[in-house]
C-alpha cells in the first residue's frame, strides 16, 4: 500500500492538514533540507525521560505513547500522539533532557529535526518561529486544563461545611 507520505514534506497530501507542516514554501524546502526520516517499530522508543533533547520529531505515520515514569517505576500513560503532533519540541528548544518518554504503538514514521538546526531554522524563519510560539502556548494551556479538571474534580467541601 502506497503511503500518503513522501520523503518529502513538499508532496506530502496530508501537510495542509498539520500546524507545523503548512509553511510558506521556502519555509518548507528549508524544513524539509534539515529533517531526517526514521521509522520505528511497535514499542520502540523515539526518546526517554532523563534524556537530553537533542531533537525534535513531527509524527508523519502511526501513533505514539507520550507516558511518565514514577520513583516507584509506574508509568502513567498521559496521552496518544497521532499523525501531524510535534514531539519533544519544548525540551529541545531548552536544551534540557526530555520530561515524557515516548514510545510506538504502531509501526511510525518521524521527521527529525536535530536542535542545532532546528534553532538556525527557526532564526531564520519568523513564520515558523511562530508556529512554534503557537504550539508551545497550547500545551501550556492543555496542562492548565488537566490540572484544573483534576484538582478541581478532587475538591471536597471541608467536613465542617457540609454540616451546616
Amino acid at each position: 500500500m502506497e503511503s500518503p507520505h513522501s520523503q518529502s514534506c513538499i508532496d506530502c497530501v496530508l501537510r495542509p492538514d498539520r500546524l507545523f507542516c503548512d509553511l510558506p514554501a521556502d519555509a518548507l524546502e528549508a524544513f524539509d533540507s534539515i529533517k531526517s526520516i526514521v521509522t520505528l517499530q511497535q514499542g520502540e522508543f523515539l526518546f526517554r525521560e532523563t534524556q537530553p533533547a537533542r531533537a525534535m520529531f513531527v509524527l508523519c505515520e502511526g501513533r505514539v505513547k507520550i507516558s511518565v515514569c514514577s520513583d516507584t517505576g509506574k508509568r502513567l500513560t498521559l496521552r496518544v500522539a497521532g499523525p501531524g503532533e510535534v514531539l519533544g519540541l519544548s525540551a529541545a528548544l531548552s536544551g534540557g533532557n526530555y520530561e515524557v518518554s515516548a514510545e510506538a504503538i504502531d509501526p511510525a514514521r518521524i521527521a527529525v529535526v536535530k536542535r542545532k538546526e532546528l534553532l538556525s531554522f527557526l532564526r531564520q524563519y519568523r513564520e515558523a518561529c511562530m508556529h512554534v510560539v503557537h504550539m508551545l502556548s497550547e500545551d501550556l494551556h492543555y496542562a492548565y486544563d488537566r490540572v484544573r479538571a483534576i484538582g478541581l474534580a478532587r475538591t471536597r467541601k471541608p467536613r465542617y461545611l457540609e454540616l451546616q
